[in-house]
């Protein structure tokens, strides 16, 4: 059974009025607005070039916007200066791509260790276990990226996301690299995670299927909201897209 957000549930990530314009005369985000509640699953879409990584960019704060606010877990972004904001990322949002970004010659544990390493902090054993463990590869910790299946690396990449216990999860194409099969095993976990442990996920995905695991689907187009859909179907997704490319 999906997560349902309670009307006024708690906004993991809030985007007022946001707008990014690039040196060359593009504005990839035109006037955005839009929130993300706490313990859900959104998933966005759009034809290409329609702004979709810019906003995940500008949400998670590797990018700011020209104009507007964004706020992470409480705190507004264009108040933090680059350190602090970088304290953000590193503690409060985890991030997780289509290439998995592994170390090849740190095991699945080390890998997963490493944002706090990076941190300067002593990786808590209990913890990076724990982490392997809600992803089921608790057993392969001291397997090195080369001796696992692309599925399992994936699932290690986002076991190190999720080490910081962040407020809110980034997901940029997670499945991009991915056959069928090993695509619905990793979309299952993430769904998995939101249901059972209240994390918040915002995943970037050009794949009805894939949008149809979350809870709602917000769908861009020439950088603006065009509406959004709850509790999708792939069918419902796929028609919805045909709809907005056709508008396009």
């Amino acid at each position: 059974m999906r997560s349902v957000a309670p009307v006024n549930q708690t906004r993991a990530v809030e985007l007022d009025s946001v707008t990014k314009h690039y040196s060359h005369g593009v504005t990839a985000l035109d006037d955005v607005t839009i929130g993300f509640a706490a313990g859900t699953f959104t998933a966005v879409m759009g034809p290409s070039g329609s702004g979709k990584s810019t906003m995940l960019q500008c949400a998670a704060g590797l990018d700011r916007p020209s104009s507007g606010r964004v706020i992470v877990d409480g705190r507004d972004l264009a108040r933090l200066g680059e350190r602090k904001l970088t304290l953000l990322r590193r503690d409060r949002i985890g991030f997780v791509f289509q290439s998995f970004n592994l170390l090849p010659s740190l095991t699945a544990e080390q890998n997963v260790a490493l944002p706090l390493r990076l941190a300067g902090r002593r990786p808590d054993r209990d913890l990076v276990r724990q982490s392997l463990e809600a992803v089921g590869l608790g057993g392969r910790a001291g397997h090195r990226p080369t001796e696992l299946s692309g599925g399992q690396q994936q699932r290690i990449a986002i076991a190190r996301a999720l080490v910081t216990r962040p407020a809110v999860l980034f997901a940029d194409e997670p499945t991009g690299a991915l056959d069928a099969n090993t695509s619905r095993d990793v979309l299952r976990l993430l769904r998995t995670l939101v249901d059972r442990q209240a994390q918040t996920i915002v995943m970037v995905t050009h794949d009805p299927v894939a949008a149809s695991y979350a809870d709602r689907v917000v769908f861009l187009a020439d950088g603006r909201v065009y509406g959004e859909l709850h509790d999708p179907t792939a069918e419902l997704v796929s028609t919805r897209m045909l709809q907005l490319e056709a508008s396009c």
